[in-house]
């Protein structure tokens, strides 16, 4: 039986993001995961315009061809991990587009999330599973913070370091996060399709 599927989703477009490098740790650290396939879905190879919609897919079909070729592909997913990065206390505008884009398909499904800055983006991780919780998604209670001295380290505006110098502060919140995920996702996987 094949494993469910997750997107790990970069929320961050910006052309000097911070992203790729916790977003590659963690690919790594779930490649062959035993229970859950992971594939990375970056914001900026998807051509989504600004939500123009008549409403949201919930009501009325999207039109944009572009929206509903982005609603095709999150219904394949069984969950999500964002990687969020913080923008004035929340998350990025383009995730916030991509949120809205669809709503079906986020229903009935976990939300995980993987966060960095300053304060390890808890900020815009909140602001995540509030709107997550209106699109009837499962936000974990567990996520990754890559904040203050440990941001610093790898981050290129401080020393840029190999992920691997902060690995052991983040592998409580990555197992925490992973066992609630792999739970969640056979829970409303079974839901879903019973």
């Amino acid at each position: 039986m094949a494993k469910p599927k997750i997107a790990v989703i970069i929320s961050s477009t910006r052309d000097a993001r911070f992203a790729d490098k916790p977003a590659q740790w963690f690919m790594g650290k779930v490649a062959g995961h035993p229970d859950l396939d992971f594939d990375l879905v970056d914001l900026r190879d998807q051509d989504l315009p600004f939500f123009n919609e008549k409403a949201s897919n919930l009501w009325v079909p999207s039109e944009d061809q572009r929206a509903v070729a982005w609603q095709k592909k999150l219904a394949g997913y069984d969950g999500f991990v964002f990687v969020v990065a913080e923008y004035n206390h929340s998350i990025t505008g383009a995730l916030k587009n991509a949120l809205d884009q669809a709503y079906k398909e986020w229903n009935r499904k976990p939300l995980a999330a993987l966060g960095y800055g300053g304060v390890g983006a808890a900020r815009a991780v909140e602001h995540l599973r509030l709107i997550g919780i209106e699109l009837q998604m499962v936000p974990l209670r567990n996520a990754i913070h890559i904040g203050g001295g440990d941001f610093m380290k790898v981050s290129p505006m401080g020393e840029n370091a190999p992920m691997s110098e902060i690995e052991d502060h983040l592998e409580g919140g990555l197992d925490g996060m992973l066992d609630e995920l792999v739970w969640w996702t056979n829970a409303t996987k079974a839901a879903r399709e019973g």
